[in-house]
């Protein structure tokens, strides 16, 4: 913050100190201004001359009155017009204690609506100028006269314009909280519905497991007595279906199904063994997609690989949307370790029309919505010389797979 912010913030946390010391400078200069007059006809001369007492003493007062200005701008207006208007009748027409009364009509069009100012500012200079040109000791012609009317117009046409200047400012800032707020409501409204496109996607899967252990049941119910050996195959399969079914309703704890959604298809949900369709899809609407994979056909667990499946779908999907159809994509999915690493990578050349794609901007949070919910990381973000980068890092194992495997309880 520079020394002028600073010097402002302080004046604006003390504004009866800062319109004091704006009643002092009108002092100082309406009482020099007291002493001078000009002198000549055509070369005009400015002498010194003694000020009236009673002149300075409105003066004194009209400065005093603009102490308080901020508090009670139209008292200030009135107090400071009525000694303007003696003034310019009994006194000196040349001592400038107008000049408090032009300071107070700012202060009023500045803190009021327009049709107050064009109210209280048409009265103030009709009679200040009508008392001066009508009662005055100066022809009506006099310079001092149309100085009146001419300042007092200033005074509530600044006032004004500072007034549309602040409700401009303040429009601007209400503005930018409402659409901050809504960027914020909108990011949590997008993540709540990935979050339910999770649980929908978890539960299909979970649903499937469900089925299979159906019908492995009924089979190892049917062979029991005649083929142990083939109702033990069967029971194998039934633990290792409730087994996975228990972990995926583990992951979906805290994720409802809302009522009207569609219903759930029938078929698994999908997973890498579609991502040769799933870049067939893209490449078939203009996208170049290459495809690499080294993970030696991992078998992953169903959430691990759905999750997989959806962040490169997510990715390719702002590929197309914000590089354009002449893009390159480049997709890799690499085991390393306990861990599959996916990566899209694009060029970011733009569209061939040269009108780039438009999009909510939200995709992001889901991808990291769904990685973070397996314990993983997701890192995003542009590539140097270009484009744009989505690496995501998945267990191959999740806790409860881990611990069922070493018999603990899940």
């Amino acid at each position: 913050m520079s020394t002028l912010e600073r010097a402002r913030c302080r004046l604006q946390a003390h504004p009866l100190a800062l319109d004091a010391a704006l009643a002092a400078g009108a002092l100082v200069c309406m009482v020099a201004g007291s002493f001078v007059q000009p002198h000549g006809e055509r070369d005009v001369n400015w002498i010194l001359r003694a000020p009236d007492p009673f002149s300075l003493l409105l003066i004194v007062l009209g400065a005093m009155a603009l102490v308080f200005r901020r508090s009670a701008p139209m008292a200030v207006l009135a107090v400071t017009g009525g000694l303007a208007l003696v003034e310019s009748i009994t006194g000196d027409p040349r001592a400038p204690v107008a000049m408090c009364a032009v300071i107070a009509l700012f202060t009023v069009a500045a803190t009021t609506d327009r049709p107050t100012t064009w109210r209280v500012g048409l009265l103030t200079m009709t009679v200040l100028t009508g008392a001066s040109m009508l009662a005055g000791p100066l022809p009506w012609y006099a310079q001092e006269n149309l100085a009146i009317l001419a300042w007092t117009g200033i005074g509530a046409t600044a006032g004004d314009a500072v007034r549309s200047r602040r409700a401009v400012v303040q429009a601007i800032r209400d503005r930018a909280d409402r659409a901050e707020r809504t960027r914020e409501e909108e990011a949590r409204r997008r993540v709540a519905e990935e979050r339910l496109r999770i649980a929908r996607d978890l539960h299909d899967v979970v649903a499937h497991h469900i089925a299979l252990v159906n019908v492995q049941a009924g089979v190892a119910a049917h062979v029991m007595d005649k083929r142990p050996d083939q109702a033990k195959e069967a029971l194998a399969h039934v633990r290792e279906a409730s087994r996975s079914a228990l972990n995926e309703l583990r992951a979906t704890v805290g994720l409802l199904r809302q009522s009207g959604d569609p219903e759930a298809p029938t078929e698994p949900a999908p997973g890498l063994d579609r991502l040769d369709e799933l870049a067939g899809t893209f490449r078939s609407a203009g996208l170049q997609v290459e495809v690499a994979r080294a993970d030696q056909d991992t078998a992953l667990p169903a959430a691990v690989d759905l999750a997989a499946y959806r962040v490169i779908q997510e990715a390719l999907t702002n590929v197309q949307k914000h590089a354009g159809s002449a893009a390159k994509a480049e997709v890799s999915v690499v085991r390393v370790g306990p861990h599959i690493e996916v990566t899209v990578l694009d060029d970011g050349r733009p569209a061939q029309d040269g009108v780039p794609g438009t999009g909510g901007g939200h995709g992001l949070l889901g991808m990291r919505e769904r990685v973070t919910a397996l314990r993983g990381t997701l890192t995003t973000g542009p590539r140097y010389g270009g484009g744009f980068r989505v690496h995501a890092i998945l267990p191959v194992k999740t806790r409860t797979v881990a611990a069922g495997e070493r018999g603990e309880p899940v």
